[in-house]
C-alpha cells in the first residue's frame, strides 16, 4: 500500500506560490492544468505572479532501518530485487537494509536500544522475541492494520515463536531445522554405501571414513544450535517442560551421555577439531570430499551454486538414538522495535516480507517459507525441501525464555570446557545446571 496521502491541492498549490512572491507584480489569469502527487490532475483558472516560478510540492519521506543476518545470496536478492520492488510501490518510503554477522547481532541491538538507536525493523532469532518483549523492546503486532490476516496463514509452530504473555511482537518470516548433508563421493571412497539411520551406524561410518583419511563430521562451534540436535537424540535435555530449574536435566544422564559421545568422537578423530574454533572451513573441504557430513539447513544449495556450482548435495535425516531423530528448530521471526517512530510503514514493510511472492523468492535462495498457502510451490521449486519439512515433524525448538542468551553462553562455556578436556562432563554439566537455575529465576 501506499503510505502517501493526497495533499488539499488549490490550498496547497495556493499556498506555495504566495509563499514565493515578494513585491506582487501584476498578476494575470491564465488556464493551466497542474499534475500533483502523479495521479491527481487540477484544471483550474488562477491568478499566478508572472515573474515568480511555482514551488515544488514535496511528498512526505519515511526511511526505514531494516537489520538482518541473511547470507551474501539471500541479501543481494533482498537488496537487488526486493527492496526496490517495495519503493516502488510505496513511493515516499526508503528501507535501508543492514546485514549484521550473527555473533555480533544480540550484542549490537542491545547496544542500540541502550542508545535510543535501535532499528525500525529486524529479522530476528526465534529464541530472542521473548527476551526482547520482556525487555519492552518491542511492538505489540495484535492490534495493527492487517497482522490477523497475516497471522491466519501461519504455521502454528513457527508462530508460536513470537507469543509472549498473551501478546504477539512478532510474525514468522522463515523456518527451518538442521539435518542431515552427507558427501556421496566421500562416502564412496570409504566403502560407505547409504548415510547413516542410527547413532550406531554413524559411528561405524566414520570409523570407515577415518580410515580413508576423510573428516567425518564438523560443526561450528558448542552453543545451543550445534549441541541441542545430540541431547535430545541421546533423550536428554536442559530444563523442565515449564522452564523451572535445570538441574536433574542439563547435567541429567542422557545429557551425560550425549557430551560423553561428543568427546569420544573428538578423542578418536571423528569430530573434526574445528568445534574447538580455528576457522575450519567445512564448506570447502566437503567440496573437495575432504569432509564426510554436516548437520546444515537449507540454505546451502544456494551458497554451493555461487561457490561450488559443480559438487551436488545429498541429503537424509538426523541418525536416530535412543530418543529418536531430532533436532533443533531454527529460523527468524520479524518485529517492530518499540523505538521506531514509523510503525506503519514497518508493518507495510513486514507485510510486505510475508506476502506469497516475497515468501517465494526467498524460497528460491532456500529460505522456507511460513505461509501455509505455499509449501506445494515451494517444494516443487526445490524438492530438497521435503527433508526439512520431514525432519521439522521430530525436531525441537530452543529454550523460548527471556534468559536463553546467558543460558546458552552457560551452556557453551561447559562444551567448551568439555571437548578441551578441562572438566568431564559430569563436572562441567553439574556447574552448568546450578547456574541456569539462577538465570531461570
Amino acid at each position: 500500500m501506499s503510505l502517501n496521502k493526497s495533499l488539499p491541492v488549490l490550498g496547497a498549490i495556493s499556498m506555495a506560490l504566495l509563499a514565493a512572491c515578494g513585491a506582487a507584480p501584476t498578476p494575470i489569469t491564465i488556464k493551466e492544468t497542474v499534475q500533483v502527487q502523479q495521479t491527481v490532475v487540477v484544471e483550474k483558472t488562477v491568478q499566478v505572479p508572472v515573474t515568480v516560478a511555482p514551488a515544488p510540492i514535496k511528498a512526505p519521506q519515511i526511511t526505514l532501518n531494516f537489520w538482518h543476518g541473511y547470507n551474501p545470496v539471500e541479501t543481494k536478492l533482498l537488496d537487488e530485487k526486493l527492496i526496490p520492488a517495495f519503493q516502488a510501490a510505496n513511493p515516499g518510503v526508503t528501507v535501508k537494509s543492514q546485514a549484521v554477522p550473527y555473533d555480533d547481532f544480540h550484542k549490537k541491538l542491545l547496544t542500540a536500544m541502550a542508545g535510543g538507536t535501535a532499528p525500525d525493523i529486524a529479522r530476528l532469532d526465534i529464541a530472542w522475541i521473548p527476551e526482547f518483549a520482556e525487555m519492552g523492546a518491542l511492538a505489540k503486532l495484535d492490534g495493527m492494520k492487517g497482522f490477523n490476516d497475516l497471522k491466519g496463514k501461519m504455521y502454528p509452530g513457527p508462530l508460536s515463536t513470537n507469543l509472549w504473555k498473551g501478546s504477539y511482537y512478532g510474525l514468522p518470516l522463515d523456518t527451518n531445522t538442521r539435518t542431515l548433508l552427507w558427501n556421496k563421493e566421500a562416502f564412496a571412497k570409504a566403502g560407505v554405501d547409504a548415510p547413516p539411520k542410527t547413532i550406531e551406524e554413524f559411528l561405524a561410518a566414520c570409523a570407515k571414513l577415518k580410515a580413508a583419511n576423510i573428516s567425518c563430521f564438523a560443526d561450528g562451534g558448542t552453543y545451543g544450535w550445534a549441541v541441542m540436535p545430540w541431547i535430545w537424540t541421546f533423550g536428554g535435555d536442559i530444563t523442565d517442560k515449564d522452564m523451572t530449574k535445570a538441574t536433574g536435566y542439563m547435567n541429567g544422564p542422557e545429557t551425560i551421555a550425549a557430551y560423553t559421545f561428543l568427546k569420544d568422537m573428538l578423542d578418536k578423530g571423528y569430530l573434526n577439531k574445528g568445534i574447538l574454533g580455528g576457522g575450519f572451513d567445512a564448506n570447502t573441504a566437503f567440496a573437495k570430499d575432504q569432509q564426510a557430513m554436516l548437520l546444515e539447513g537449507p540454505w546451502m544449495p544456494s551458497i554451493f551454486a555461487s561457490q561450488f556450482p559443480d559438487k551436488k548435495l545429498n541429503w537424509a535425516l538426523t541418525p536416530a538414538g535412543k530418543g529418536g531423530a531430532i533436532s533443533v528448530v531454527g529460523g527468524e521471526d520479524i518485529a517492530v522495535f518499540q523505538q521506531s517512530p514509523n510503525k506503519e510503514a514497518a508493518m507495510a514493510f513486514t507485510a510486505f516480507m510475508l506476502s506469497a511472492d516475497t515468501q517465494l523468492a526467498f524460497a528460491g535462495v532456500g529460505q522456507v517459507p511460513v505461509r501455509t498457502d505455499v509449501t506445494d510451490a515451494a517444494v516443487k521449486a526445490q524438492p530438497y525441501f521435503q527433508y526439512f519439512f520431514d525432519q521439522l515433524k521430530t525436531s525441537k525448538a530452543r529454550l523460548p525464555h527471556p534468559n536463553w542468551s546467558k543460558i546458552e553462553s552457560v551452556l557453551t562455556d561447559a562444551g567448551q570446557q568439555i571437548l578441551r578436556g578441562e572438566k568431564s562432563p559430569k563436572d562441567a554439566l553439574d556447574a552448568a545446571a546450578a547456574k541456569a537455575d539462577a538465570l531461570l529465576k
